[in-house]
């Protein structure tokens, strides 16, 4: 494993007012702080307000370097390229993320920032449930960036009661959880940043053009019949 310091970005997928991630964040960003290998930035969605996503090939500007349709777009894609790896904090809309969040992993656009990184989520909710399925659809969005979304998260049910007065979680079984989330993202980001400076493959979409023409039939061999 690299001795480096990897560069963890802690993204934050709420903006409401009163939002319950605000329980959540001190005892993340302590943890992760205090956990050795990481670099740490806060990248709270509040701090971005980005614009519906509208990017398009039109308005980016030079594909090779982008400015995007405007100056704050393309400083969220080069925050997010700088990284080693997510650890995304985000509540549970409607069976899935907030709109802000889908809006901001949107706005990653030809910088392929997210690519060949990992990815892992901390979820909350006022019920049972914990915000699961906001994860299940958080990795579905990884993939599709090609991130690497990883297995072990952290899930924090009835949010409003789980801290206790020193911004610590009530259940120790919620800390463990986040003890092994930060031990695979190190593992990962290092592995991942190594991959990345030996040489990527292209992205996908840069490799799957048209189909080779198959190689024509043999014909019939001479044999001066």
């Amino acid at each position: 494993m690299t001795t480096q310091a990897l560069r963890l970005k802690v993204i934050v997928g709420s903006t409401r007012p009163k939002r319950a991630a605000d329980r959540v964040l001190p005892w993340v960003l302590a943890r992760a702080r205090a956990h050795g290998p990481f670099d740490v930035e806060l990248l709270d969605l509040r701090d971005w307000p980005l614009p519906f996503f509208g990017e398009h090939i039109t308005n980016v500007g030079d594909i090779r370097n982008p400015t995007y349709s405007d100056p704050i777009v393309k400083a969220w894609n080069d925050k997010i390229r700088e990284a080693d790896a997510f650890l995304v904090i985000t509540p549970e809309y409607l069976h899935s993320i907030p709109g802000v969040l889908k809006n901001a992993l949107d706005s990653v656009y030809l910088s392929f920032g997210l690519r060949n990184k990992p990815m892992s989520g901390i979820s909350y909710s006022i019920s049972v449930a914990g915000g699961t399925r906001a994860l299940e659809h958080l990795a579905d969005m990884a993939i599709e960036q090609e991130a690497v979304p990883l297995r072990n998260t952290v899930i924090v049910s009835y949010v409003q009661n789980a801290f206790d007065e020193q911004q610590q979680p009530k259940d120790p079984l919620t800390a463990g959880a986040l003890t092994v989330l930060l031990d695979d993202l190190a593992w990962w980001a290092a592995l991942l940043a190594k991959g990345r400076a030996e040489g990527e493959l292209p992205p996908a979409g840069q490799r799957s053009g048209p189909a080779p023409a198959p190689a024509p039939a043999a014909g019939p061999t001479a044999t001066g019949d």
